[in-house]
């Protein structure tokens, strides 16, 4: 099932979500309006609120609702993307300029901030307090790892380090996503237990497929050099998977002595990974992580959404730069 069949459900909600996000700067500066509109025509496939509408539809849940949903989530990591490509010095972001390509650092920041708070505005809107307190602590989390990476991460080779995070960078909105959906549908404890780890399960094979992808894709099409991760010290779990298998290449032990900084070394190491069978065993974890995910949905009643979700499970793994 490729994006745009697993998209058909929802196609209509999405526009509905876009056009309450489009009109969360309507009476604002007309440059705040301008950045938020930049930002909507670049896009993305929307797989966040996608997430949060098919769950939700399939629970029962009320439109309208979910479509405020919806927004709060996509803004929410609209925000974040402004803040991150700042804070990474990104100037292309799905072969667009960023909004910190365009603005002074200090406009930049003030935009993501904006963006925060009509996320947390549409969130108050669903009038679900359980639900608002779940999105603070989302971003908390999403922050707090933000902050772990830049201060103790680098160089540092460690699975659980790794699922750490990858867990706050990305699996805990998806996770979020279809939580927060259940929470506001007719659904019990359990179906809100098991909507919260397919989101996990799919979040965590969706930032594998990320990090694998940083090795496999063309620099035109990532929009960044291949390895970036590991040039700028991160180790991803391809990296994680060579050095266990190859603990006494030279290229391995200059990283574990913290010599990632030595550029041509970690280019050379970069290379290796992706001649070696290291991205064949990550690739075969994220695809463990999206069968757990499809198991989940197993005991729902068949319909639309719950293929459209297995559908979008399954994207997960298939994706191409």
């Amino acid at each position: 099932m490729n994006t745009v069949t697993f998209l058909n459900p929802v196609q209509e909600q999405v526009r509905l979500v876009e056009e309450r996000m489009r009109a969360q700067a309507d009476d604002r500066h007309p440059d705040l309006r301008a950045a938020l509109e930049h930002l909507l025509v670049a896009g993305g496939k929307r797989v966040r609120p996608t997430l949060v509408l098919l769950t939700g539809n399939m629970l029962g849940g009320d439109p309208e609702r979910l479509i405020t949903l919806g927004a709060a989530v996509e803004m929410l990591h609209t925000a974040t993307l402004v803040h991150d490509d700042l804070i990474d010095g990104s100037l292309l972001r799905r072969g667009t300029p960023t909004i910190n390509a365009r603005w002074s650092p200090a406009a930049t920041v003030l935009t993501g901030d904006f963006i925060f708070a009509r996320a947390a505005k549409l969130a108050a809107e669903t009038d679900h307090l359980p639900l608002m307190k779940l999105f603070a602590e989302t971003l908390a989390v999403i922050v707090n790892g933000e902050l772990t990476q830049l201060f103790s991460s680098r160089g540092l080779i460690n699975r659980e380090n790794y699922y750490q995070r990858i867990y706050a960078k990305t699996a805990s909105l998806f996770e979020m996503c279809t939580r927060a959906a259940a929470m506001v549908s007719p659904a019990d404890g359990d179906t809100i237990e098991a909507m919260r780890q397919f989101g996990y399960q799919t979040g965590m094979a969706f930032q594998i497929v990320d990090d694998i992808l940083d090795f496999t894709g063309e620099q035109a099409a990532v929009g960044k050099p291949v390895g970036s991760d590991l040039l700028q010290g991160l180790v991803t779990l391809p990296a994680i998977y060579y050095t266990e298998t190859h603990p006494d290449d030279p290229d391995v032990r200059l990283l574990e002595e913290g010599g990632w900084g030595h550029r041509e070394r970690m280019e050379r190491l970069v290379e290796s990974i992706r001649t070696s069978d290291a991205i064949q065993q990550a690739m075969a974890e994220a695809e463990q992580a999206v069968e757990r995910a499809l198991a989940l949905l197993g005991p729902f009643q068949a319909g639309v959404e719950r293929e459209a979700l297995a559908g979008l499970a399954r994207y997960i793994v298939d994706r191409q730069v």
